[in-house]
């Protein structure tokens, strides 16, 4: 459902949206107005991104796992070359902690269940930043940035394989580590000319077993929203 809710967000924000190319400060008077009612036109782009670095914190919610809560934190920088094109690294750490259902399984049937959980990734993407826009909302203009992501990722990973695939009913874990593809896209809220607001949708697909085939590799995917705050420089 939440994946519904931001999949909406970013459709209402490319309707709302305005790419502008004429003088920021154009006025327009619309008869149809009030007199006293005047309507202010977004041209040209305000916050512009060319040779700038930005560097976000943000909190991590994951929506991987069945059987974990898992969240944690993000560093990412960014260096744009070009106006709509950057280069970014980023580094997640992730917190894993048993959830309900969890605790249900185990005190159901007395056997624990399969668990990949995630210990931390970093990797480099290639950032398309091709909207920018604002939105008017209680007298107040919010000028944001849309962009997309692609790149690779490696990510240290520990799983229950082993006991899964064996008589025992107690997990124990072991390190894996993986190499995935990345792709995501961001919202950027401008706060100042040196700080924003974020929101991302974050997939990195990778090919790992299960107990299920623990001698094959198939396609898993995690997915991570991140709330975050940054500077421009």
């Amino acid at each position: 459902m939440l994946k519904i809710w931001f999949t909406a967000l970013f459709c209402l924000s490319f309707l709302i949206s305005t790419e502008t190319h004429a003088g920021e400060e154009s006025l327009y008077d619309f008869l149809w107005l009030d007199p006293d009612k005047k309507v202010y036109v977004l041209q040209n782009k305000l916050y512009k991104k060319e040779h700038k670095v930005a560097v976000d914190l943000g909190y991590i919610s994951n929506f991987t796992s069945k059987f974990q809560d898992t969240s944690g934190f993000q560093f990412r920088a960014a260096y744009f070359f070009h106006e709509e094109w950057a280069i970014e690294a980023t580094y997640q750490h992730y917190n894993n902690v048993n959830n309900d259902d969890f605790r249900s399984i185990r005190a159901s049937s007395g056997v624990e269940p399969f668990i990949r959980r995630f210990n931390n990734s970093y990797g480099l993407n290639v950032i398309y930043s091709p909207f920018y826009g604002k939105i008017n909302t209680f007298n107040q203009i919010f000028y944001f940035d849309w962009s997309f992501g692609a790149g690779l990722a490696k990510l240290n990973t520990e799983s229950s394989l082993k006991t899964a695939t064996s008589s025992s009913t107690v997990n124990s874990f072991d390190a894996e580590s993986y190499t995935g593809a990345v792709l995501k896209t961001n919202l950027k809220f401008h706060i100042t000319e040196y700080m924003h607001l974020g929101v991302e949708y974050m997939n990195t697909y990778y090919m790992a077993p299960s107990p299920a085939n623990p001698k094959q590799d198939k396609l898993r995917t995690n997915t991570d929203i991140i709330m975050s705050v940054g500077f421009s420089f």
